[in-house]
């Protein structure tokens, strides 16, 4: 029973200096973002890596969720609603969950687990040593251009993701169930409301952005051991960002719900 606790309160204390770790990087994150417009061209190059290259899959995705959320919202309401409830239920579904979490979920192993190996093999290379010995700051040039994409381009892919996918619905509707694409939105447009249906979602996608660029670069920052820890920080990266995309996803529709 004593060394349950132990290591319990072992555990404890690392997550509380896991935590404290993020802080300071994210601050220090901040810090080095006044310099943007100096260093634009690094900015520039993050934000088309992370956000316009994931934009082929991030649509594919999104037609498949649509199309699931479609077939699966008007066979369930077949039977037990009007066809006028099928846009309500289904746009809504999709705009407050499913597009920015899985969305979210999709970059986090894409985007997540590409920073953190990218930053893990400049660590375990001493490349981010020879950075420092050159008076470059690395948190400047490696951490805050990543974290900064991810702030910008989440929300946007999002944003794509939820058209995509809504477009993609209202045509498995009206393919397979005859529940016509100007019914589809004609429902969803009587409910609506930009308020409480699209910011919800934006906010989100801000804090997921944020999660995955910022705990992507820590993971790689403290990646050792070589190539397996390159593999280890990969890893990491993914599992660590989806965790905590789902406990911001928690707290942020319960703080607005």
């Amino acid at each position: 029973m004593q060394y349950l606790i132990r290591l319990l309160g072992r555990k404890a204390i690392g997550l509380v200096a896991n935590i404290g770790e993020l802080v300071i990087l994210f601050v220090k994150a901040l810090k080095c973002m006044r310099y943007f417009h100096q260093d634009r061209v690094l900015y520039n190059d993050q934000l088309y890596r992370l956000g316009v290259k994931a934009l082929p899959l991030v649509s594919i995705i999104a037609v498949f969720a649509g199309a699931v959320a479609g077939w699966q919202g008007a066979y369930q309401l077949e039977d037990t609603l009007p066809p006028r409830f099928f846009g309500q239920i289904v746009a809504i579904g999709i705009l407050s969950e499913m597009g920015p979490v899985l969305t979210a979920l999709v970059l986090a192993g894409r985007n997540g687990s590409s920073i953190g190996a990218e930053i893990a093999t400049m660590k375990v290379t001493e490349q981010i040593d020879a950075l420092e010995v050159m008076a470059i700051n690395p948190i400047r040039h490696l951490v805050a251009p990543r974290i900064v994409a991810m702030i910008i381009m989440l929300p946007l892919l999002v944003v794509v993701a939820d058209i995509i996918a809504l477009f993609t619905a209202a045509l498995i509707g009206d393919l397979f169930f005859n529940i016509s694409v100007r019914m589809f939105f004609n429902s969803f447009q009587s409910v609506f409301v930009f308020t409480e249906d699209v910011l919800p979602s934006l906010m989100k996608a801000l804090t997921f952005g944020v999660s995955i660029g910022l705990v992507s670069c820590w993971v790689g920052l403290k990646a050792t051991r070589g190539a397996s820890g390159v593999g280890r920080a990969a890893i990491q990266a993914f599992v660590f960002s989806a965790t905590i995309i789902l406990i911001n996803d928690y707290a942020v529709a319960t703080i607005v719900f």
